[in-house]
């Protein structure tokens, strides 16, 4: 063959493939994405509810076999990578009162599925599972022969999740607090207000290099929320900011605990001062233990009484009774104070049996403090009363010391204050008390007591 013919037909099969691939990029608009996507679904109708397919979960991972479809409305977006291979949808676009996890197997969902996009998703065939509190769908995998649920392999995603023919919702936050967030708020797209980052967390970035972050939010009533952060989003390295505000994210849930997850940094708006320092944490020595009581015909009459010799109330948030059990050094339960306020020159009565309590002294006590509680005593442990910051404020007894045949015993009887004590001690003060038991050493009377005569609770 010619030479010169040869060489012009390469030049003409090059060109006729330069001329394929220039028509085949004129098909597509430079830049436009949508045309991508899978055509939308108009089809598809809802058949179950949030709570129906929560039901059909019975503590293990289960294939639903089912023909049902429920819709939703994404809340989640993965474009700053805070989000991975995950989907989030609520049953409403304002007010939800439920939200679901799916797990995908695919990066930049967001092109595909965007926040506000009302989902329908064909569920047979799909795998329901709950970790740590959280409900998940999606695929399965295997581990030492449990079922778990898994990603939903990409080829499967767009046969089982569809885009409805309607324009995107505009999603409306669910307005609250952090006392206030419940199980019904999971998986859904939540907003807080008067929120900041804790002290300790300022002066660092949002999340370390790599690496799942928590993070403390706090409002300004101390009550504590965390807040979970990829250590691969695109704002990783950016600082906390100092002020206040308003965040919006994903309520999430691990085990009792509650996370939330922010989409991108228009989700925080801190732009107001930080809240005060409210002090509400106080300390005092006018508080100590006045009556301890196991009366020798009533286990479930036990109680213990604590005194405020001030004249002025105070917030026991923070205090706590410990309890050291026979020769224990080591706190075997505690009480928590906290939301309990004791008046000035009152008691506060602690019972392990408020029902017991009230038949045999005819009034309820101030606070039940459940069974093996510090209240619960059989007269043979130690109590120390302590305040909000640590400090032994009262003590009866000897923390690594049975009480049995001592004189801080109180089996089957009680333990009076004397009336001339008017403050705590951090050491147990034998002088301090009249004792009454059935074995205790010498001082202390060896005379069992019945309740209710023998007892005085709620009398100093």
């Amino acid at each position: 063959m010619d030479v010169s013919i040869y060489t012009y037909r390469r030049f003409l099969s090059k060109f006729r493939l330069l001329l394929l691939v220039l028509i085949c990029f004129a098909c597509v608009r430079s830049n436009d994405f949508d045309n991508l996507k899978p055509s939308c679904e108009s089809n598809l109708i809802a058949n179950i509810s949030y709570g129906k397919l929560r039901e059909y979960y019975q503590g293990e991972t289960v294939q639903i076999q089912e023909d049902w479809v429920i819709e939703g409305y994404i809340n989640s977006s993965d474009k700053e990578n805070n989000f991975f291979s995950v989907l989030y949808f609520q049953n409403s676009p304002d007010n939800p009162t439920d939200g679901f996890q799916l797990e995908i197997d695919m990066r930049d969902s967001y092109l595909f599925f965007e926040v506000g996009n009302k989902v329908l998703i064909r569920l047979k065939g799909l795998y329901l599972g709950s970790s740590r509190g959280q409900y998940k769908l999606g695929g399965v995998f295997s581990s030492f022969g449990n079922n778990s649920v898994g990603r939903l392999p990409y080829n499967s995603i767009f046969e089982r999740v569809f885009v409805a023919c309607e324009a995107s919702s505009v999603l409306e936050p669910t307005l609250s607090t952090i006392p206030d967030l419940d199980d019904t708020m999971t998986g859904t797209l939540v907003r807080l207000e008067n929120i900041e980052f804790s002290s300790e967390e300022l002066n660092r970035t949002f999340a370390e290099k790599e690496e799942e972050t928590e993070r403390i939010l706090v409002d300004c009533d101390d009550n504590e929320l965390v807040m979970l952060n990829s250590g691969y989003s695109s704002f990783q390295a950016r600082v906390v900011p100092e002020g206040s505000g308003s965040i919006t994210g994903v309520l999430t849930k691990e085990g009792s605990e509650f996370k939330l997850i922010i989409r991108n940094m228009d989700d925080v708006e801190f732009d107001q001062e930080r809240c005060e320092d409210v002090v509400d944490e106080f300390t005092s020595n006018s508080i100590f233990f006045s009556e301890l009581a196991d009366p020798d015909n009533n286990a479930g009459a036990r109680f213990v009484e604590i005194y405020n010799a001030a004249p002025e109330p105070l917030s026991l948030k923070g205090w706590q009774i410990h309890r050291y059990t026979n020769e224990s050094q080591t706190v075997s339960s505690s009480t928590d104070l906290s939301g309990y306020t004791i008046n000035g020159q009152s008691t506060l009565i602690l019972s392990p049996n408020p029902d017991v309590f009230e038949q045999v002294f005819g009034f309820l006590p101030d606070v039940d403090a459940a069974t093996n509680s510090p209240a619960d005593s059989n007269g043979d442990d130690n109590l120390v009363l302590v305040d909000p910051f640590g400090t032994v404020m009262d003590t009866f007894g000897i923390p690594g010391e049975d009480g049995s045949g001592t004189n801080h015993e109180f089996e089957d009887g009680r333990a009076q204050r004397r009336q001339d004590v008017i403050e705590g001690s951090s050491v147990y003060q034998f002088s301090q008390w009249e004792i009454y038991n059935d074995t205790g050493d010498s001082g202390t009377l060896n005379q069992p007591q019945l309740a209710p005569n023998d007892f005085t609770p709620g009398i100093r």
